[in-house]
């Protein structure tokens, strides 16, 4: 199987055809970016590093969940305004974030393509930040895109990569499905982009969230797990009975069926 095959779905579930699996897996996954916005003093981080011209590049931007998180749950009013660029391989991504964007964050350049080939001379940025964003990279390309990352942050820039650890739903849930649904390229872990960057030359501090994310609706459920997988072709209940991830499922299932998952995000400052 292609080395890319696990990124070409995540691509393919990032269009206006899979808008109804974005939006089940937001009916959980929120959470994630409210977890970071709560993580550390985003006002006095960024106020440190404000300056007339500041910018900011936000990898994989995805939907714009994680500046919208920013906006509701801390108080940036005192920030200058400060130059948005949105990089994701995806348009349609590029297009929901920047709609997403508001005071301080004003969107400048729409970078549709991976962070990977991030040309040379966008470097100089004074926030760089990729948040739940690289679990499809391929693992060939890890160690290009952490140099990437590494290149385009400015001397005393800020710098975080936002990633779910091995022991985490996201991980334990893809690797189980690829063992007892569908074979598929790995997610990358929080590890693995902790190591890449420590490669790149970066001096990396891992900070740890925990927290929990559940449902009673098993339409809820199904459609926040199809996502996890980038797969609607599994029914909920074809993921309860396949072998493994039909095990690690029922140890995030109480006796009344509701369903709770675990998390770890490392946040990866450098």
């Amino acid at each position: 199987m292609s080395s890319k095959d696990t990124a070409e779905r995540s691509l393919e579930h990032w269009s206006e055809a899979g808008r109804t699996g974005m939006e089940a897996f937001y009916a959980l996954a929120t959470e994630d970016y409210r977890q970071l916005a709560l993580a550390a003093d985003w006002p006095v981080l960024l106020a440190d590093r404000a300056h007339d011209g500041w910018s900011l590049l936000d990898v994989a931007c995805g939907s714009g969940k994680f500046p919208t998180a920013l906006r509701r749950y801390t108080d940036l009013s005192a920030l200058p305004e400060l130059a948005y660029d949105l990089l994701d391989p995806s348009a349609f991504s590029v297009a929901e974030a920047r709609g997403a964007l508001g005071s301080p964050f004003s969107a400048r350049n729409d970078l549709v393509m991976t962070l990977q080939d991030l040309p040379a001379d966008h470097t100089g940025y004074d926030v760089v930040w990729a948040t739940h964003a690289l679990y499809a990279l391929p693992p060939v390309e890890l160690d290009a895109a952490a140099e990437r990352f590494v290149a385009a942050l400015a001397p005393g820039g800020l710098g975080l990569v936002a990633q779910a650890t091995a022991a985490s739903h996201y991980l334990a849930f893809y690797d189980a499905f690829r063992a007892g649904v569908r074979e598929a390229t790995p997610y990358t872990t929080a590890e693995q982009v902790r190591d890449a960057l420590t490669r790149a030359g970066a001096d990396v501090r891992d900070q740890r969230v925990t927290y929990t994310t559940g449902t009673s609706d098993r339409a809820v459920a199904e459609g926040f797990l199809q996502r996890c997988a980038f797969d609607d072709s599994v029914s909920l209940e074809e993921m309860e009975s396949a072998p493994v991830l039909g095990e690690y499922l029922a140890t995030c299932r109480d006796a009344s069926g509701s369903y709770t998952f675990s998390h770890e995000a490392a946040l990866l400052w450098i």
